[in-house]
C-alpha cells in the first residue's frame, strides 16, 4: 500500500460523468495528463480538438471561445490577457520588417503607442489616415501596406466612420482589415457581415460587465488567419485565468440586457447635456449632428449604440474649471475603462487631426453604468453648478 501522501496525489476516484449545470465547469491546469506516449505525441493544439498544455486551452477557455464566436459571428477565437494584448497578437502575427501598418487618427491610444515604439523599432512603418475620409485611406494604401486597423466609433471622440467604404478599399488593395469591436461588442452590428478579416474585443468591457476582469479576444472567419494568430498566440505564451474565463462565461447571458440598459441611459443623459449652455458639443453616434451619425445609422441597423459618449465644454471654461467639474462628480467616478455597473468620467485634451470636427474646448468622456438615470442626471447638474 502506498503511503498516504502518494495515495492523495494519485487517488483513483473519478466523479461520475453526466453532471449538468447552468454554468460550465472551471478547469484549472498547467499540466495536462495523457493516457500514454502515443496520445502525448499526437496532441495537436492547432485544431483545438484535444488538450496539450494548460496555456493552450482547457474546456473552460474553449467553451468561452465558442460562445464569443457566436456573439460576433466568427469561426475562430483566441483569448488573451487584455484588449491591448489582442491588438498586439494581430500585429505580431501579420507584420514583418518592411511592412506598412495603417492606423486611423482616432485609434485607441495604446495601440498607436505600440506602433510608434515596438513596431517602429522592428522596421514596421505606420501611416495615419483620416477615418472620416475614405479617399484619404485610398491615397495612403501602397504595395507595402499589410494591415489596416479600424475603430467604430473612434476612441474618445466617438466619430463613426464609413466602415463599408474603408473595408472595401482595403480589400481591393489586398490588405487585411482588423476592427476594434469593443464598443459594438457583437451587439450593435455584426463585424464579419461588414467584411472585416479580424475583430478584437477588450472582454474587460461589456462581455465581463463587472469592472473586475482583464481579458481580450481575437476572432476571425478565415482559417489561414486563424492558424497564423494561433501560432503567434502560442509562441507569445498568452493565457487567461480560469476564474476570469468563468466570470465572462457567467456574464455573457446578460450582455444584451446590460448593453441595452447602458445605451438607453447614455442617450438620455447625452440628450440632456446637449440642452445645457455649458456644453458646446455632444459626441454620441446615435445623436443627429454627431460626426458620422449617418454612418452609424447605415451600419448599426440594430439601432444600438453602447453606453459611451463624450462632451466638449464651451471654450470659455478652462482646463482647471473642467477638472473642478470632474472632481465635483459624486456618482460618476474618475477612472479609465468602461462597460461596468459604475458610471465613469475622464477629461481629455484632444490635440490631433480630430480637431477638424471637434469644437474648441476641453472634452470629457462619460461611461454610463447601471445606476438610475435620475441620480446620474442630478450628479451632472450639481457638478455643472460648480462652473
Amino acid at each position: 500500500m502506498p503511503e498516504l501522501t502518494t495515495q492523495l496525489i494519485h487517488h483513483p476516484y473519478q466523479a461520475p460523468a453526466g453532471f449538468v449545470a447552468p454554468q460550465p465547469g472551471v478547469f484549472k491546469a498547467s499540466t495536462v495528463v495523457f493516457a500514454n506516449v502515443a496520445a502525448m505525441r499526437s496532441g495537436d493544439w492547432k485544431t483545438k480538438s484535444g488538450y496539450t498544455y494548460g496555456l493552450h486551452g482547457t474546456p473552460t477557455t474553449f467553451t468561452l471561445e465558442q460562445r464569443l464566436c457566436t456573439l460576433e459571428g466568427a469561426k475562430h477565437c483566441v483569448l488573451v490577457p487584455s484588449g491591448l494584448a489582442a491588438i498586439s497578437a494581430v500585429n505580431l502575427a501579420l507584420l514583418r520588417a518592411g511592412d506598412e501598418l495603417l492606423l486611423p487618427d482616432n485609434i485607441y491610444g495604446p495601440s498607436k503607442a505600440l506602433a510608434e515604439n515596438e513596431l517602429r523599432a522592428w522596421g514596421i512603418t505606420t501611416v495615419v489616415y483620416d477615418p472620416m475620409n475614405p479617399q484619404d485611406l485610398a491615397a495612403k494604401l501602397s504595395p507595402r501596406s499589410r494591415l489596416v486597423w479600424l475603430e467604430a466609433p473612434g476612441s474618445v471622440s466617438m466619430e463613426f466612420p464609413d466602415l463599408p467604404a474603408l473595408i472595401s478599399l482595403s480589400k481591393a488593395a489586398g490588405v487585411y482589415t482588423a476592427l476594434d469591436n469593443t464598443w459594438g461588442a457583437g451587439l450593435a452590428f455584426a463585424p464579419f457581415e461588414q467584411g472585416v478579416d479580424m475583430s478584437v474585443q477588450a472582454l474587460t468591457k461589456y462581455p465581463s460587465g463587472g469592472g473586475d476582469v482583464l481579458m481580450g479576444s481575437v476572432m476571425t472567419c478565415d482559417e489561414a488567419l486563424s492558424r497564423a494568430i494561433d501560432a503567434t498566440h502560442r509562441r507569445l505564451g498568452f493565457g487567461v485565468g480560469a476564474n476570469d474565463a468563468e466570470a465572462v462565461l457567467r456574464a455573457l447571458p446578460s450582455i444584451a440586457l446590460r448593453y441595452q440598459a447602458h445605451d438607453q441611459a447614455a442617450r438620455e443623459l447625452a440628450s440632456w447635456l446637449a440642452s445645457r449652455a455649458e456644453i458646446a458639443q455632444v459626441l454620441h453616434p446615435a445623436l443627429p449632428g454627431s460626426p458620422g451619425h449617418e454612418n452609424w445609422r447605415a451600419v448599426c441597423t440594430t439601432g444600438l449604440a453602447a453606453g459611451l459618449f463624450s462632451v466638449v465644454f464651451d471654450a470659455r471654461y478652462s482646463s482647471t474649471q473642467i477638472d473642478r467639474f470632474c472632481d465635483s462628480l459624486q456618482r460618476f467616478k474618475l477612472g479609465y475603462s468602461w462597460g461596468g455597473p459604475m458610471s465613469l468620467a475622464v477629461p481629455y485634451h484632444m490635440a490631433s487631426l480630430r480637431q477638424r470636427w471637434l469644437k474648441a474646448g476641453v472634452l470629457v468622456r462619460f461611461s454610463v453604468g447601471l445606476e438610475a438615470v435620475a441620480d446620474l442626471q442630478a450628479d451632472l447638474a450639481q457638478a455643472l453648478a460648480v462652473l
